[in-house]
């Protein structure tokens, strides 16, 4: 698949306020500063349609984008140490979560994870919590070029190992780079695949 369109629909902090939910849905989590914008931008050819920021916790709203008129990409606030006050980080942690779980129309999560690190707790966690509500998604490794493709393949083996632990069995996985355009392809045909049982 190749995108042609992609246009802002809306921001907002509240599921009532979300676009009707008659075309496929697929939104982009993860923890604050994992590449979730650069990524977006990649997968649109877009540079500006999601607001990069250096400081964790820039994206604070559900920000819908309607992509070539037939699907929704959905830009979700990250969860973790944004520089924000608890209350504030608390309030939108709450509506992100109310959103994953009654969305009809959201048809994968796509839980962004820094393939430069160890499995963290928070990740790890957060996927459970889909798993027990049944929620359909899929990883996706970003800042693969910072790492040796050796490194790469340990660092997927790891988390691999500490899942297996819990799961039975692994989500689809897609290893990305917003630098060289690595895993655009196989994450659009997968949408694509998708969108074809919607």
């Amino acid at each position: 698949m190749k995108i042609t369109a992609a246009e802002f629909v809306v921001s907002n902090s509240e599921i009532s306020k979300c676009p009707a939910p008659d075309k496929p849905e697929y939104a982009f989590i993860g923890r604050s500063n994992v590449g979730k914008s650069s990524l977006i931008n990649m997968l649109t050819n877009n540079k500006k349609l999601a607001k990069i920021s250096g400081k964790p916790g820039k994206t604070q709203l559900i920000n819908h984008f309607l992509i070539n008129q037939y699907w929704y990409l959905v830009d979700l606030p990250g969860y973790g140490f944004a520089k924000i006050a608890k209350t504030q980080r608390e309030k939108w942690e709450r509506f992100v979560v109310d959103y994953i779980l009654t969305r009809e129309n959201l048809l994968n999560l796509f839980v962004l994870v820094d393939s430069r690190l160890p499995p963290q707790k928070i990740d790890l966690s957060f996927m459970e919590m889909l798993g027990e509500n049944r929620i359909p998604f899929s990883i996706v490794f970003t800042k693969l070029d910072k790492l040796s493709s050796t490194k790469a393949q340990k660092a997927l083996q790891a988390y691999k190992n500490e899942m297996l632990k819990v799961w039975e069995s692994m989500p689809p996985i897609f290893s990305s780079s917003s630098v060289s355009g690595h895993g655009k392809e196989k994450i659009l045909n997968y949408i694509e695949e998708i969108n074809r049982t919607f």
